[in-house]
């Protein structure tokens, strides 16, 4: 089984963000993170889940994936997402990385678990700590689909 945390954060919301990842599988252990000047919590917290599943190289597992976030585990498991697709996304934010998220779904088929942040779970801990490192960067990259959103 490959099981991955993921977290985002957002200082300003919109503002400076960031988020974090950790993969595992048996006993290989990966992190992820990046930060960007203008985007928002739900961002991070959706793109740490698809930047950990393109880092996925096999479908032979079952992938796991435990997040703080109710907006990512509850549109994927109470299919929302569906429901936003069939109606081409209309009136929804972040739809840019919906899309992006939908054949990482269809390929690898995740289960989704919610998890209590900042609850003492040392992996959720571990990636709170990568997003917000990253969110305080230098260099921070641009979050194009929210800056063009934006104008």
């Amino acid at each position: 089984m490959i099981v991955i945390f993921t977290d985002g954060a957002a200082k300003g919301n919109p503002g400076p963000g960031g988020y974090g990842a950790v993969l595992k599988f048996a006993h290989h252990r990966k992190e992820l993170s990046e930060g960007f000047r203008l985007t928002t919590n739900n961002r991070m917290e959706l793109l740490a889940v698809i930047r950990a599943l393109k880092e996925i190289n096999t479908t032979e597992y079952p992938v796991q994936v435990y997040s703080d976030s109710k907006y990512v585990v509850d549109a994927i498991e109470k299919g929302w997402l569906w429901s936003w697709q069939k109606k081409g996304f209309k009136d929804k934010k972040n739809s840019d990385l919906w899309l992006r998220y939908i054949p990482l779904h269809l390929k690898f088929k995740p289960k989704f678990f919610w998890l209590k942040g900042h609850a003492g779970h040392p992996e959720n801990e571990r990636c709170d700590q990568l997003a917000v490192a990253a969110a305080e960067g230098k260099d921070l990259q641009a979050d194009t689909g929210y800056e063009e959103q934006v104008g």
